[in-house]
């Protein structure tokens, strides 16, 4: 299924089409974890829109079949999910007996020491706490740090609606929140279009026309959706140890559209 972000791209997108989950899949069911920890099994009923298509993990083993041909791992045996999920049953504790526990009426719930026991994995058998110091960096006194965060309407990238009813915003998504005394202080009212900037080192990268939404959110800071705010996050800013994007921490600056 195609989301707007397949095509927010660089220079080149590759896009593989396949089987979606509720298409009917010739190499059986596969397994989805939910929030609450449960394995449970998902088997598609709808007529696949293409006899061509494949799975998703068919793809990859074909694709690390010609990279890597007579490796030691026997790719075309990894087209069946049950021969996966048998190797993760080897390797993940808590997925023991994988393929014959997942086929019961409702699944498995995965090991969860504090739910469980309560028990924790820890040499003292309790939660180990740990505090990290806040970066104490330094911006521009007219700029502030946007996050960039999903709406209620949304799983990852996929937009169902443009409604996010926890934030009561509707019907909208490129907007950046912002706390009143900031709207005040720079001279915006509710709804009106901005600018964005962002600033990393000697780069910018310009974004026009954001509409303006007073949220309750500490001063100096801004909150805008990806994947819409995406293009405003410098690919070079990653953070420390993961190289993930610094979604959180973007400096930005404002200008107001007449």
């Amino acid at each position: 299924k195609m989301n707007r972000s397949h095509l927010v791209t660089g220079r080149e997108a590759l896009i593989l089409p396949c089987l979606g989950r509720t298409e009917r899949d010739p190499r059986g069911f596969v397994t989805v974890e939910n929030s609450m920890g449960l394995v449970h099994s998902s088997k598609g009923s709808l007529e696949p829109a293409s006899d061509a298509l494949l799975s998703e993990p068919e793809i990859i083993c074909r694709i690390g079949q010609e990279l890597f041909p007579g490796g030691p791992l026997d790719w075309d045996a990894y087209h069946e999910h049950e021969n996966t999920r048998y190797l993760i049953s080897r390797c993940i504790p808590g997925f023991e007996n994988y393929n014959s526990r997942v086929r019961s009426r409702g699944g498995f719930y995965l090991p969860n020491g504090p739910r469980d026991g309560p028990t924790w994995n820890t040499p003292s058998g309790k939660a180990q706490f740990f505090c990290h110091d806040l970066p104490d960096r330094k911006i521009h006194d007219e700029r502030f740090i946007m996050m960039t965060v999903r709406s209620h309407d949304q799983y990852n990238t996929t937009i169902y609606g443009m409604d996010d009813r926890y934030r009561g915003i509707y019907n909208a998504r490129r907007v950046v929140m912002m706390n009143k005394d900031d709207m005040l202080e720079i001279g915006a009212s509710p709804g009106q279009e901005v600018d964005l900037t962002s600033h990393w080192g000697d780069r910018t990268i310009y974004s026009e026309r954001w509409k303006v939404v007073p949220y309750d959110i500490p001063r100096g800071n801004l909150c805008s959706y990806f994947p819409e705010a995406n293009v405003l996050v410098p690919l070079e800013s990653t953070a420390e140890g993961s190289n993930t994007p610094t979604s959180k921490w973007i400096e930005i600056s404002i200008s107001l559209r007449s």
